[in-house]
């Protein structure tokens, strides 16, 4: 027993705590009503875009697990040492202010009963999926035998270079998570991993809720209520994001289009609020953006052109509508990612 308390704190430093300093690099200094949510939303992005960008070098050069988690955990220590010297500055000149009671209180005990009920589902309910053979097998077998996609998991025997599979390092990312844990893979995968991605997914939609009622709580907690019901009553068919979001969010394409596509939405609804108001666009968001960009790759190869087109889109707007041409060429460079994974994937055709 002591064992696994062991291991949950290590999953808990690694998939809350870290992501929540890191996430601070993201802060703009003066603007802290996004709260602890922002910080930890953006800074397990930052780390997902980290792990891919070291990944498929890595992957390419045929190393083995263990010299990725070296390599990673040196570029997470990093940030978290930048973080922490950056929260220790602010912290010296932040002003307090006194915060007014929560409106509302009932709805949001309703929600995070709703909440608190599919979380305990999705762990008490777990089921193996077809494409848990693949994926789950891939991460169990990368951690059992020190490699990154050179064991056919259908045979244990070895094989070549999956390209469509192999680029992208949503499975391996669960490896690592249970080799500095020493939990099981398949535990990882099944029990922790749904709990800790669902609530970033409700996560992301508290911040949708801050974006359309930003002086209303109560109707913040109406909306969060409300979208839970809806995923609550999502299941009608096994291809809906509401099933993907609960029944499926430890495969890759399953976080893409419940966590990374969402909250590339928002951020990119935050780029034209603040291209409307002719506010000037500070470069963490860019940042942001770019890394959102990389870990839509991490999760699936198809993020490639699923983070593109929303964002040329946002260009558009901006340029077209809202008469600011000058927002198209940074929201290019934050494309640069999935087009240098793109022709990667041509290349190695």
């Amino acid at each position: 027993m002591s064992a696994v308390v062991v291991q949950l704190l290590i999953l808990i430093l690694l998939l809350l705590v870290v992501p929540g300093i890191v996430g601070g690099l993201c802060v703009e200094p003066h603007n802290h009503s996004k709260g602890l949510i922002f910080r930890w939303v953006s800074g397990q992005f930052l780390l997902w875009a980290g792990f891919q960008i070291l990944y498929v070098p890595l992957l390419l050069m045929e190393q083995k697990l263990s010299c990725l988690v070296n390599v990673f955990s040196g570029y997470v220590a990093i940030l978290t040492l930048l973080a922490v010297i950056l929260e220790t500055r602010r912290w010296k000149k932040r002003e307090w202010e006194k915060k007014r009671p929560s409106e509302g209180i009932w709805l949001w005990v309703v929600f995070g009963m709703l909440l608190v009920f599919q979380l305990v589902q999705a762990v008490r309910l777990a089921f193996n999926d077809a494409d848990d053979a693949y994926y789950v097998s891939v991460a169990s077998l990368a951690e059992s035998s020190d490699t990154m996609f050179q064991i056919y998991p259908y045979a244990r025997g070895a094989t070549p270079l999956d390209r469509r599979h192999a680029l992208a390092s949503f499975s391996i990312w669960i490896a690592f998570l249970a080799r500095l844990s020493g939990m099981r893979t398949v535990v990882v995968a099944q029990v922790v991993l749904p709990v800790v991605l669902i609530a970033m997914a409700y996560g992301i939609y508290y911040l949708f809720s801050v974006l359309l009622f930003p002086e209303h709580s109560d109707k913040r907690a109406l909306f969060l209520v409300f979208t839970a019901i809806l995923i609550l009553f999502g299941n009608y068919s096994v291809y809906t994001s509401e099933t993907f979001l609960i029944g499926r969010s430890r495969q890759g394409k399953a976080t893409l289009g419940s966590i990374v596509i969402p909250f590339l939405i928002y951020l990119l609804l935050e780029l034209l609020k603040r291209l409307q108001n002719s506010e000037k666009i500070p470069v963490k968001l860019y940042l942001l953006l770019g890394a959102v960009a990389a870990a839509g790759c991490m999760c699936s190869t198809m993020g490639t052109f699923l983070i593109c087109v929303p964002m040329g889109v946002c260009g558009l707007l901006g340029a077209i509508c809202l008469k600011r041409p000058k927002v198209v060429l940074p929201l290019l460079l934050c494309c640069l990612p999935c087009i240098a994974f793109g022709l990667l994937y041509i290349m190695l055709e």
